[in-house]
């Protein structure tokens, strides 16, 4: 697969993990799932994730998770169980765009920082960067403390974006689905698949200054 080809559908690894935050991990598969660009989705959900969306999200069990998020079965989606480390993305060989990983548990990004590649999400991100592909770990944590912040650091020097789970109200959310679709969009524009739609600042309105 020629990823640089711009005729070529781009392939997405999507982890969830177990931090706060369903929503957000719900709206990016559902980006992921639509975009035309993508032509497969390889998801990976903790076991940490499973817990936390059935409590905030009120979707129990651990069977047809995908069609649970998404409301309806997809052909684009494929979800590997976290334990699987002979899954297609734990090798180089398999081609890929990139992942994102959201929400990002600190645990998942000590484990990515450090190389341990213990489980089918680590070892996915420590593909991405010994290929040197697009990374993006949405930490949620509050508040960061020093191991926090040096995980984050090595992460990022090993070639990861760092980004955080912090919403916008500039473009005045109405509830927390559309904050979680603003930030997914914002996410997404970031590493090449700008959406549809995505609230764009266009800076204060007015007559220009005399």
């Amino acid at each position: 697969m020629n990823l640089h080809d711009s005729n070529t559908l781009q392939r997405w690894t999507l982890a969830v993990t177990g931090a706060s935050g369903s929503v957000f991990a719900a709206e990016m598969l559902r980006a992921l799932a639509a975009d035309a660009r993508v032509g497969r989705v390889d998801l990976v959900v903790s076991e940490a994730a499973l817990r936390v969306i059935a409590e905030e999200l009120k979707l129990t069990g651990r069977n047809a998770v995908v069609k649970k998020l998404l409301g309806e079965p997809s052909r684009k989606v494929v979800q590997h169980p976290e334990s699987d480390v002979g899954a297609n993305v734990a090798s180089g060989s398999y081609g890929s765009a990139g992942m994102i990983v959201l929400p990002c548990t600190m645990g998942t990004l000590a484990g990515i920082a450090h190389g341990m590649a213990s489980n089918l999400i680590e070892r996915a991100a420590d593909v991405c960067l010994k290929e040197g592909r697009r990374l993006v770990l949405c930490v949620r944590e509050t508040p960061f403390n020093r191991i926090h912040l040096r995980n984050m650091q090595l992460a990022s020097d090993a070639g990861a974006t760092i980004f955080p789970v912090i919403p916008t109200f500039y473009n005045r959310p109405q509830d927390s689905t559309e904050m979680a679709r603003n930030y997914v969009n914002r996410v997404l524009a970031h590493v090449g698949l700008p959406q549809p739609g995505a609230y764009e600042w266009k800076g204060e309105e007015g007559p220009p200054p005399s």
